[in-house]
């Protein structure tokens, strides 16, 4: 290892260090978002939950809305990893913009809600934005049975999320491990089994997730801490 032997401190040459929560509906990824950027830190990015001028349309008619919506939601989101990208702090983000394409909108053309031409023609437009953004330094997946999934999101008791079936909810777990299955190799993956992991409620946990990160952290010496 080489050592520099300037006077400028060594933390200017780091990067700030990019942490991105993925998994499914009701996993528990916005909890875990926040409890990660208290304990380290650092910067918070949250799924944007704003009034989308879509959604009772898409509902109604999906069809027809699919396209329109999930171009909707990659324009948000590419808004804010752009701010991610200027950032010079670290930061943890909840849900990353290759789920739009890997998982939802995969779903919506798999089920026939989004047409060939219009999928084509999303997954071109998504390709050639995801080539202007950093890259997450490490994903964490949190994975989690069907039945784990049903349970949180009915405890939380959200309005528009009644209509999830357990069906849905499953398509969606397929798509994810064929999404995390396909990402290992290009960015590093750390899967945690949400089934026995309770970050909330077991401290020692979520204490071994850190240092899990912090792992990470120290794999590559170009990341601030």
């Amino acid at each position: 290892m080489q050592h520099h032997h300037s006077s400028s401190p060594a933390s200017k040459d780091k990067t700030p260090f990019y942490l991105a929560i993925a998994g499914n509906i009701g996993v528990g990824k916005t909890t875990l978002t926040q409890m990660i950027s208290e304990h380290f830190g650092w910067k918070a990015y949250y799924e944007r939950v704003i009034d989308n001028p879509y959604l009772d349309d898409f509902y109604a008619d999906m069809s027809r809305w699919s396209f329109n919506l999930q171009v909707y939601f990659l324009s948000r989101r590419f808004m804010d990893q752009k701010l991610i990208s200027a950032s010079p702090q670290s930061c943890v983000q909840d849900r990353t913009i290759y789920e739009d394409a890997e998982i939802f909108a995969y779903i919506l053309h798999k089920q026939k809600y989004m047409s060939d031409r219009d999928y084509d023609n999303y997954r071109e437009l998504f390709y050639t934005m995801a080539e202007y953004l950093r890259k997450p330094h490490l994903v964490v997946y949190l994975r989690a049975s069907t039945w784990t999934l049903i349970s949180r999101i009915r405890k939380r008791g959200r309005e528009y999320e009644k209509r999830i079936t357990n069906e849905y909810l499953f398509e969606l777990n397929d798509a994810y491990e064929r999404w995390i299955h396909n990402l290992q190799g290009t960015i590093p993956v750390l899967v945690v089994d949400a089934d026995s992991n309770d970050f909330e409620k077991k401290p020692e946990q979520f204490s071994s997730l850190c240092q899990a990160i912090k792992d990470q952290l120290h794999i590559d010496e170009r990341y601030k801490p």
